[in-house]
């Protein structure tokens, strides 16, 4: 297969995506607080937070978040950095605005699980097309698999699996349960969508 060369994105395609992809996000986190769900990485430590103490979960999200951005900078460098503090931002905005715009009166769990996967699966693909992220744990796992040669994967994998566990804590081991199925479908969209060779435009 011949390579094909690097078209970077516009400013107004990067804007696009900042603006889109954490509404996506914000709306899978809004059906998983409504069925109790939580998912992994600083998200999922931001819903440890909010179900344990009862803070506003924008304001846990935007918070979680600041001690990592040292390390994005870092890791990937300013751009990145820049991109991922303003997709975490809106994104905290976002989930604090979308309950006063939609009322939800019946949800399936299994469904809010594995759709709200999906939604943020597509979020973070977009989100990793132009060049950002929702920042915390996997920006931390990047920038340890570069100074220390651990691998990120798993460094996230082990992470994840600590707050999953922390889950049972404040959440029925059911929704621990769901939570997980809701793990592997955001995993199977990027696994399926994130493959090198496939997309031009990064």
């Amino acid at each position: 297969m011949t390579p094909t060369a690097e078209i970077p994105h516009n400013l107004s395609e990067d804007i696009q995506a900042l603006l889109v992809a954490p509404l996506f996000v914000a709306f899978a986190v809004l059906l998983f607080r409504q069925a109790g769900l939580l998912t992994g990485g600083t998200v999922g430590l931001a819903f440890l937070i909010h179900y344990a103490a009862g803070w506003p979960m924008g304001a846990v999200l935007f918070a979680v978040n600041l001690p990592f951005y040292v390390f994005a900078v870092r890791a990937m460098g300013w751009e990145f950095a820049v991109k991922t503090f303003v997709a975490v931002s809106l994104l905290a905005i976002y989930t604090e605005a979308l309950p006063a715009l939609i009322s939800i009166q019946s949800l399936n769990t299994l469904f809010a699980a594995v759709m709200g996967g999906f939604l943020i699966g597509v979020g973070l693909l977009i989100l990793i097309r132009h060049k950002a992220s929702l920042g915390g744990l996997g920006v931390l796992a990047i920038y340890l698999q570069k100074r220390k040669g651990w691998p990120a994967g798993k460094v996230q994998m082990a992470a994840d699996c600590v707050i999953v566990g922390a889950a049972l804590l404040v959440r029925d081991p059911f929704s621990v349960g769901l939570s997980i199925i809701g793990a592997v479908a955001l995993n199977l969209v990027i696994a399926v969508n994130h493959k090198e060779g496939r997309y031009v435009g990064v």
